[in-house]
């Protein structure tokens, strides 16, 4: 017996050597494989995996369901369920039933979200009208979580130093465009927002008061419009009114804006709410053809 383990031990030995031998010679020739794969291999990872379901979503298909989506993007719908899991995660999907829709934050990757929209295209004519007619920019934005977004705008060269253009993100609270969408929210939401949201002064005019910003809030709601003068940046007077869908749920909100040196904000409301309302009626009419914007508008 004493003198068959130590042969027995040996052989062992020699076995798991030989299996150990195998397996690094194995995972050395996966790996000379990967070094070896044409570069085009290396970048199909979870990355363009994700790019693809994006692309997948058209102006003609803004709202897709999973399988729709699997099969524009060439994937498998398992594949494509985690890519969908990861994007809404992160705030670029969100799903309604069956159907998944983009996030207005998708334009900080790009103008996919505007494709599958077409706002920009819808609106510019009107934007183009409200710029000529008064002299000063428009622009128009939808609300995403805590900020506004601009989709559209048309701008025109004033004594403005604020900078913003397509994709451009600005707090809700001190802005006549996030106050108009704010009072589209439901109490939920709206309770949700102010529960979140971080209220700074960025000018010594700008309302930073919870109970304050309710009340004008309430008030915008009740008026139909809201106008805010050296809240956002000093020099930015701004009037702003709710664009709505066929259900008359607010989901854009439509602005004219300009300097406080060139115009009141009193003058300014007297002067361009008309004009604003009779605008954003038609534009609401335009993005009735968005079926998108607003499922997007309500989560």
């Amino acid at each position: 017996m004493r003198t068959c383990l130590p042969r027995y031990d040996a052989v062992s030995r020699t076995r798991r050597d030989r299996s150990s031998l195998f397996r690094i010679a194995k995972q050395n020739w996966a790996m000379k494989r990967r070094n070896d794969a044409p570069p085009r291999r290396e970048a199909m990872g979870g990355l363009a995996k994700g790019l693809n379901v994006i692309r997948a979503f058209t102006r003609e298909s803004p709202a897709l369901t999973l399988s729709e989506i699997a099969h524009h993007a060439g994937l498998p719908a398992a594949t494509a369920r985690r890519c969908l899991l990861t994007l809404a995660v992160s705030g670029y999907v969100m799903q309604s039933g069956r159907n998944f829709l983009l996030r207005p934050k998708v334009l900080e990757l790009g103008a996919a979200y505007l494709e599958s929209m077409n706002i920009e295209t819808l609106t510019k004519t009107y934007l183009e009208d409200l710029a000529r007619q008064t002299g000063d920019s428009a622009a128009l934005t939808v609300m995403d979580g805590l900020e506004i977004v601009y989709v559209a705008r048309t701008s025109v060269r004033t004594l403005m130093r604020l900078e913003a253009h397509v994709g451009s993100r600005f707090p809700a609270y001190p802005t006549s465009m996030g106050r108009v969408l704010l009072a589209g929210l439901s109490p939920e939401r709206l309770q949700k927002y102010f529960d979140e949201a971080q209220f700074t002064a960025l000018t010594e005019r700008t309302v930073t008061d919870p109970l304050k910003l309710r009340k004008l809030i309430e008030e915008c709601r009740r008026a139909g419009y809201s106008a805010v003068e050296d809240e956002l940046a000093y020099g930015v007077v701004a009037v702003a009114v709710p664009v709505y869908d066929a259900s008359r749920r607010v989901v854009a909100a439509l602005n004219s804006s300009s300097h406080s040196k060139k115009i009141t904000k009193t003058k300014l409301v007297r002067e361009r709410l008309t004009l604003l309302q009779e605008l954003s009626a038609q534009i609401s009419s335009e993005l009735d053809r968005v079926p998108g914007l607003s499922l997007s508008a309500q989560t």
